[in-house]
């Protein structure tokens, strides 16, 4: 497969949007049946991560425990005032894998694939490749 890219537009300086249908899409407009899927936020102040999707306090208290470890406002050094959302970025991370089995994301019941935006809003691009 050829990688592939989405756009994600956020409405909030700080939000998680599920992304899983996304590339679900993906998986079966390319037809994968079996591989791994990686996908990568090529932004310094934005992540993706998998976690709970049942319940939306959840994404909610993850927000807020980071902003609790990571104040908005600190001593940071970097002039354009995000220094925050460079520092949870790099703790939650780039990227994802996930396992691909007859056509199908490899989640558990309760998970979904996350795009973590700290410093919004505004309109990012996430890219897929599966292998």
């Amino acid at each position: 497969m050829t990688m592939k890219q989405f756009s994600v537009r956020s409405h909030s300086q700080f939000e998680m949007i599920d992304i899983t249908d996304a590339v679900r899409s993906i998986l079966k407009e390319e037809k994968i049946q079996s591989g791994i899927c990686h996908v990568f936020v090529p932004h310094t102040t934005a992540a993706v991560t998998i976690n709970e999707n049942a319940d939306p306090d959840v994404p909610a208290d993850i927000m807020m425990g980071l902003d609790n470890l990571i104040p908005l406002k600190d001593r940071y050094r970097h002039m354009e005032g995000n220094s925050a959302a460079h520092i949870k970025a790099s703790l939650v991370g780039a990227s994802e894998m996930v396992f691909v089995e007859n056509g199908e994301l490899v989640l558990g019941t309760w998970q979904s694939l996350f795009f973590c935006e700290f410093d919004g809003p505004r309109t990012r691009q996430v890219y897929v490749n599966c292998l």
